[in-house]
């Protein structure tokens, strides 16, 4: 589709109707740039109005998607260019939109995750909502930029890059109990017995002894072995 030749054409049919742009801007409920921008060879107009501005200007969409007046014996060559042409320039926009909309998914979707774990305290279980949250969003996103790709390859790709971002929020959160003496934010089940606070996660556990006193210390163990509540209270004497 030839948008030069088609923003020439619309300028000469309208300058020959003796209409200004902001005039047809107003009457198809534009802006004067988005005239502009059509006569300038820039962009088209949108589908939708394709049948009011050809109405306006005295035109068939035949002839408004060619770029020129057309005869009788030329009509019907080129209305099927045109039904393709129309096509293909339809998919195109739609395919820059969906990567639009793509980009900000995954840049949403990192900024949800990120900041539920910088907002929320590791104590409360809505960090570990909101950003297993975000990540979903930043998968659809993901999923959205390999649409072009055979189903395999963009389910083995998101299922990846999904488990590598668990990876990293899993780890960060793993550092920051280790370093900060916090509650896993990612953590399965909590458990409190006597002075002793449990938190469950999927690959260690995390003893808070003597919670809220003076002496109180953390204990990471790796045993996957979920204590009885005896063994709990038991822990930190030990």
């Amino acid at each position: 589709m030839d948008q030069e030749k088609i923003g020439k054409f619309i300028a000469e049919e309208r300058k020959k109707k003796r209409i200004t742009q902001a005039q047809l801007a107003q009457e198809l409920g534009v802006t004067d740039r988005s005239v502009s921008n059509w006569e300038n060879g820039k962009n088209m107009p949108d589908l939708s109005l394709f049948k009011p501005l050809c109405k306006i200007l005295d035109i068939t969409i035949n002839e408004l998607l060619s770029g020129e007046k057309l005869s009788k014996d030329e009509y019907p060559l080129r209305f099927e260019e045109n039904i393709i042409r129309t096509i293909d320039y339809s998919t195109k926009r739609l395919t820059k939109y969906s990567q639009v909309i793509a980009v900000i998914l995954i840049v949403f979707g990192l900024f949800i995750a990120l900041s539920a774990i910088m907002i929320f305290p590791s104590a409360s279980s809505w960090g570990s909502i909101y950003s297993i949250f975000g990540i979903l969003v930043f998968m659809v996103g993901i999923t959205m930029m390999l649409k072009e790709s055979k189903w395999p390859k963009r389910l083995s790709l998101s299922l990846g890059i999904f488990a590598l971002a668990m990876g990293i929020l899993l780890f960060t959160d793993y550092l920051n109990v280790r370093m900060h003496d916090e509650a896993p934010m990612f953590r399965i089940r909590t458990t409190t017995a006597g002075n002793v606070i449990y938190y469950d996660t999927l690959f260690y556990d995390v003893y808070r002894c003597n919670f809220d006193e003076e002496d109180e210390y953390w204990v990471i163990t790796y045993n996957s072995k979920r204590p009885t509540i005896s063994e709990l209270l038991n822990f930190c004497k030990s």
